[in-house]
């Protein structure tokens, strides 16, 4: 593995790190009073929320830097990074989560944009495939249920039947990132088409939803960790009845499995970036914070505890940063499937590394560290939810340890 980042991954750096200290960190303040002010209209109005003109401002700049797209492999619709090269540039962009957007690198749309642009056949792609790429339109991955353990995906309980040239589309979903955002255009839904397949892993399919489509409704917006997130939302989906052409199912039925496999690692892993930019942030808040305040006498730094933090933050952070790399240099070189075990194993370590970093910050911060003066309890809510979503830690190492097993398992069945 090759850990030196190439020329070209260089000069991206730099204009990344160029447009975040030009553009992001100076309209931070901005970008809070119009996703509140999104919130309140919503709750006001009983409708969506608005997209930010913030965000609409930093578009053409981000795509004008030549900074856009830049987590989609395929060439023709960008740069053609590979995962291990655009490590570097998702971790700047965690920096500030709600960046990611500017560059059209925000989750849910780069999972669901790779869909399809990898599965969708050519009507699927002409009709939403570009304004994904062109950041026109936001969409939205259905796959969690509120009824049932969604971290055995096999448990989704949303039916997709077949009606003559239709499929009805029945079930309750929830959690469903950017679901409440008024720019939402599609869902891609996971639900079951062959529910008494004897093969559990061939019961799903995948199908494009258009979010216009009668029988959907956007019921509520779900708190994460007591926190609305406005522009995007996560809402609870009601899907009563509803249509839509036998066109719009991905790759056929029985196979959502498949898509979802391909789908959901380079998922994991942007989170995983993300969430190490979030975590050397609050490092540097947090060593700020002890150079400059005084208590008993002396500075913070040059108290034990806090260096006995800081040297921990340094290293689990590194820790998480190194494994991240290499389970995209895996993703690159052996593909998704083989690579399983390094996607679980970061999965796992970069949220419980950083999270404990963050929550180093805050305490340094004292009560600051718990309020909205910092950006600490928002970088604390996202690690915590992460080791939830896109698979519990628990999931995680089950399926770690089952590859570790695998060999000796097999040879005692053979003794």
């Amino acid at each position: 593995m090759q850990f030196e980042y190439s020329a070209r991954v260089q000069d991206l750096r730099q204009r990344l790190l160029a447009f975040m200290d030009e553009h992001i960190y100076p309209n931070e303040q901005r970008q809070a009073e119009e996703a509140h002010q999104s919130y309140l209209n919503a709750v006001k109005n009983g409708g969506r929320y608005t997209g930010l003109p913030l965000m609409e401002e930093l578009k053409p700049k981000a795509r004008a830097a030549g900074l856009w797209n830049l987590f989609l492999p395929e060439a023709e619709h960008g740069p053609g990074l590979t995962n291990l090269e655009y490590a570097p540039l998702c971790e700047i962009m965690g920096r500030r989560y709600w960046s990611a957007e500017a560059f059209n690198c925000s989750a849910p749309d780069t999972g669901n944009t790779e869909v399809i642009a990898r599965y969708g056949n050519a009507e699927q792609k002409a009709r939403w495939l570009q304004p994904l790429l062109d950041g026109e339109i936001r969409s939205a991955f259905a796959m969690t249920e509120p009824a049932v353990a969604s971290s055995d995906a096999t448990n989704i309980a949303t039916r997709i039947e077949r009606q003559g040239d239709e499929y009805v589309i029945n079930g309750r979903k929830w959690y469903i990132t950017g679901a409440m955002n008024e720019r939402c255009k599609l869902f891609i839904l996971m639900g079951k088409t062959d529910p008494d397949n004897p093969n559990r892993h061939s019961q799903q399919s995948m199908i494009i939803v258009p979010a216009d489509t009668p029988g959907i409704t956007v019921k509520r917006d779900m708190a994460l960790v007591n926190h609305y997130d406005a522009p995007f939302g996560h809402p609870e989906v009601i899907f009563d009845n509803v249509r839509v052409p036998v066109s719009n199912i991905l790759l056929g039925e029985g196979r959502g499995f498949e898509i979802a496999q391909g789908r959901l690692g380079p998922g994991r892993i942007h989170h995983c970036m993300r969430m190490i930019g979030m975590a050397e942030s609050a490092l540097e808040m947090m060593c700020e914070r002890v150079v400059s305040r005084v208590a008993f006498g002396k500075p913070l730094a040059e108290q034990g505890v806090w260096r006995e933090r800081i040297a921990r933050g340094r290293m689990l952070i590194d820790q998480a940063r190194w494994m991240v790399l290499h389970a995209a240099w895996r993703m690159d070189t052996v593909g998704n499937k083989v690579a399983a075990k390094e996607i679980a194993m970061i999965k796992v370590i970069a949220p419980n590394n950083c999270i404990q970093v963050i929550d180093d910050a805050m305490q340094a911060f004292g009560a600051m560290g718990l309020s909205q003066d910092t950006h600490l309890v928002n970088f604390w809510a996202y690690a915590r939810h992460l080791r939830v979503a896109d698979g519990p830690d628990e999931v995680h190492r089950n399926a770690i340890a089952k590859h570790e097993l695998g060999s000796y398992l097999a040879a005692k069945r053979g003794a």
